[in-house]
């Protein structure tokens, strides 16, 4: 083991972020992929071990890097979201919350054998889900607006109540047990927590407003934000211990309220850098754990008490306390399931070990494999059921990846009708209902409005969709809709039809720059696919065989015919473009823009000709009819 701090940190990071490219590559949920490597690299092979390399530094670390998470998840919390939602999610937070501090605190004392007081300080800490497991856990199984957005309210508002309650019950422990603790120490507990919620709200409204009167450079915005963050926490942390988490929430869901643009600008950037954090503090608590601590963890009191909050405490209280709402049995199931507890409950848990340990409660030393149990049990069983339990509840989006294609045109209807044929989920948005007209008569799904408005965030749900296509006839509005959704999307994903270039420039270099990938074949722009498919370009769909490959289809294709993407047999889909070398291979799909078939193109002559003389015809009548009457 090699006990440099830069080593260590380098280690740390790498393995972290080595852990979120498994995940997405093999698409198994992030979480679990750290929690094992963790355990490998610290516990079990003895490489890394955090809490020796960084000593003192390493308990203010993670405090701080929570607190950053859990601000940048609470600046997602717009109460706009929740429309509809709010009576349910009200109730969770208040009376699930309880439900399962009590449940919790019962099964904790019953059957985990913990003292009283233990028992109802670790049963406020179960509580917790929190942003740092559920987050990374719906980007992985892409449910329904929902229940996604209950699940992810819940864990950014109840992962500070749970360290509060924590607190609280080790403030009744010691008034009760304590000789010299008094009354005092309750009432400054709840001052301490009142005051943490003011001074973020306060915090919020001070940086959202010098943002908006411009008193911050756009350069300085980021920082300032993570200033005051680290600013607001520390002050209320050491006012009241655990009650700087309480702060950052009120911060961050105060300004996510504001709607200042340009907390919309950093947003991204703070989904960056929480994603960083999120991946080493994982690793780092779950490498300081020791091999005795895991070994306890399979007593049989630690497992059944973690069976007991999986199927009973979790369920009972979310139907409990979600009695006459307008939820559904399906989203009361998948949400009473779905709990996962993470780095709060592990950082928490490690304070109260030994606070209570020194307090004289001997049955503390067990917090630590009680908690990882129950972290490691639910990361790893939700984790990989999540996906699985919402297709069975039909709570899930389609597995199928889906094109929205922005802008409506007689291209992109005659693309949606080829996509819908192939089971391939499509949608075409629009401004105007005008340009909408032909897709409104073809039947194929359309949203109208303004795909880069703040509302569309609302209103429309984009999750079943990967790709994006801009097509409207505006080259400099399809640049803008790529770039705005190129965090959403991945910039991979992302495509605009090719540009005019009417004078001549050359806009090779711009294409690099922004936008998406420019589609399909060079030439391709609005006007010429529009144009050839009212002239009677046809699309055609060719299975690529061993017998009939690729090549073969390249030598015979028309020269006319546009590529426009192959379909795998996995169902994932790969456009042509620019930038790219798209192959197909035996079992793939190709769909192209192929002009018509001779025989087509006499039949279409022939009845032009006809109607041309029947016009003919038609003004000879009306012109002798005239004289006529003349």
């Amino acid at each position: 083991m090699v006990d440099s701090i830069l080593f260590n940190i380098m280690l740390v990071g790498a393995l972290g972020i080595f852990s979120q490219w498994i995940a997405w590559r093999f698409h198994f949920p992030a979480i679990v992929v750290m929690s094992i490597i963790g355990l490998l690299v610290g516990p079990l092979f003895g490489l890394l071990h955090p809490e020796d390399v960084f000593g003192d530094l390493f308990d203010p670390f993670v405090s701080i890097a929570v607190a950053i998470i859990l601000f940048e998840g609470s600046l997602n919390l717009d109460f706009r979201e929740i429309k509809g939602l709010g009576r349910p999610v009200g109730r969770i937070v208040t009376i699930g919350a309880f439900l399962a501090w009590l449940l919790g605190s019962l099964s904790a004392h019953y059957v985990a054998g913990l003292s009283w007081g233990v028992a109802f300080v670790i049963g406020g800490l179960f509580i917790v889900t929190g942003p740092t497991v559920i987050l990374p856990l719906l980007r992985q199984a892409k449910l329904k607006p929902r229940p996604a957005k209950i699940l992810k309210w819940e864990g950014i508002i109840v992962d500070p109540l749970g360290a509060l309650l924590a607190v609280f019950a080790f403030e009744i422990i010691k008034f009760l047990k304590v000789e010299e603790a008094t009354a005092t120490v309750l009432l400054v507990f709840f001052l301490g927590s009142l005051f943490a919620t003011l001074f973020g709200f306060l915090c919020g409204r001070g940086v959202g407003w010098m943002f908006e009167k411009g008193y911050v450079p756009e350069f300085l915005k980021s920082p300032v934000v993570f200033a005051v963050v680290i600013l607001c926490f520390a002050v209320a942390d050491e006012i009241t211990h655990e009650t700087g988490l309480l702060a950052v929430t009120a911060m961050g869901i105060t300004l996510a309220n504001m709607h200042i643009s340009s907390i919309d600008d950093m947003r991204h950037f703070k989904e960056n850098i929480s994603v960083l954090l999120i991946s080493t503090i994982f690793i780092m608590l779950t490498a300081s754990l020791s091999v005795d601590t895991l070994l306890e963890i399979f007593h049989w009191q630690i497992l059944v008490f973690v069976i007991l909050m999986l199927f009973v405490v979790r369920p009972l209280s979310i139907w409990l306390s979600t009695i006459g709402t307008d939820l559904s049995w399906q989203e009361k199931t998948l949400v009473g399931w779905i709990a996962p507890r993470g780095i709060v409950a592990l950082t928490v848990a490690s304070y109260f070990a030994s606070v209570l340990l020194d307090a004289g409660f001997e049955d503390a030393k067990i917090l630590m494999s009680l908690t990882f149990a129950l972290v490691f049990a639910t990361v790893v069983v939700h984790g990989f059921s999540i996906r699985w339990t919402a297709e069975k509840l039909g709570l899930a989006s389609d597995g199928q990846p889906g094109v929205l294609i922005v802008g409506g045109s007689t291209f992109s209807t005659a693309l949606s009708k080829t996509l819908k044929e192939l089971k391939i989920p499509v949608l075409i948005t629009d401004s105007s209902w005008q340009r909408l007209l032909t897709t409104r008569k073809a039947g194929v799904p359309f949203y109208r409005g303004e795909i880069l408005s703040e509302q569309t965030e609302y209103r429309l749900d984009l999750t079943p969709y990967e790709y994006m296509l801009a097509a409207t006839e505006l080259d400099s509005y399809n640049a803008l809709v790529c770039t705005t959704f190129v965090p959403e999307i991945g910039r991979n994903n992302l495509f605009q039809l090719s540009l005019r270039n009417d004078r001549g420039d050359d806009l090779e270099e711009l294409v690099h720059t922004i936008g998406g990938r420019v589609a399909f074949k060079e030439g391709a722009t609005w006007e010429s696919l529009n144009r050839k498919v009212e002239s009677g370009y046809v699309f055609r769909k060719t299975n690529i065989t061993q017998q009939y490959a690729y090549d073969q289809y390249l030598e015979e294709r028309d020269d006319e015919t546009i590529m426009l993407f192959v379909k795998k047999p996995s169902g994932s889909l790969e456009f042509f473009a620019h930038d790219s070398q798209t192959r197909a291979e035996a079992g793939d799909v190709i769909v192209s823009l192929m002009p018509p078939s001779k025989e087509f193109n006499r039949i279409r002559e022939k009845l032009e000709k006809q109607r041309s003389d029947e016009k003919l015809e038609k003004d000879k009548e009306q012109k002798k009819q005239k004289e006529e009457n003349e």
